[in-house]
């Protein structure tokens, strides 16, 4: 059996990924009893937080806008769709793609959400500059890696 490794590149403490990975799993945690308010998984709320922001997109729009293929955004949608939250219509122009708009009912729970955002920068306990900055920097490093990872693949 070998020893165990001390190689600063190798130690979890060390890794970005890990941290930002963690990181993701804390906050979702955070993000839970208030989205069992409303009735929303993490993943139904950002859906809901895209379309509140631009009223009607495509699956595809969605999609990109969110970083997830159509497959996992499909029975996400038809679980929205179920709960009265949102309609999925084919496009009359287009009838390849699905569009999807928020019903009354989905634009009324914007009223129970809209408290969330400032619930979670509370839990965070960062100052309202140290969480712009943050996001700022979160922003930029998914902009890197989605150019590198577009780079990769070409």
């Amino acid at each position: 059996m070998q020893e165990p490794t001390t190689t600063p590149e190798l130690m979890l403490d060390n890794q970005l990924c890990f941290t930002i990975y963690a990181c993701s799993r804390e906050f979702t945690k955070l993000y839970q009893p208030h989205l069992d308010k409303i009735g929303l998984t993490y993943s139904q709320y950002l859906v809901m937080i895209v379309l509140w922001e631009k009223q009607q997109c495509t699956v595809k729009e969605l999609g990109e806008a969110l970083f997830l293929d159509s497959g996992t955004l499909t029975p996400l949608l038809k679980r929205l769709q179920a709960a009265g939250l949102i309609l999925r219509e084919r496009s009359l122009q287009d009838e390849r793609k699905v569009l999807i708009s928020l019903t009354e009912k989905g634009w009324d729970l914007k009223n129970e959400a809209v408290c969330i955002p400032a619930k979670m920068a509370e839990g965070t306990m960062l100052s309202a500059e140290e969480f712009v900055h943050l996001l700022g920097q979160f922003k930029d490093l998914l902009g890197r890696i989605h150019e590198a990872n577009n780079n990769a693949t070409k």
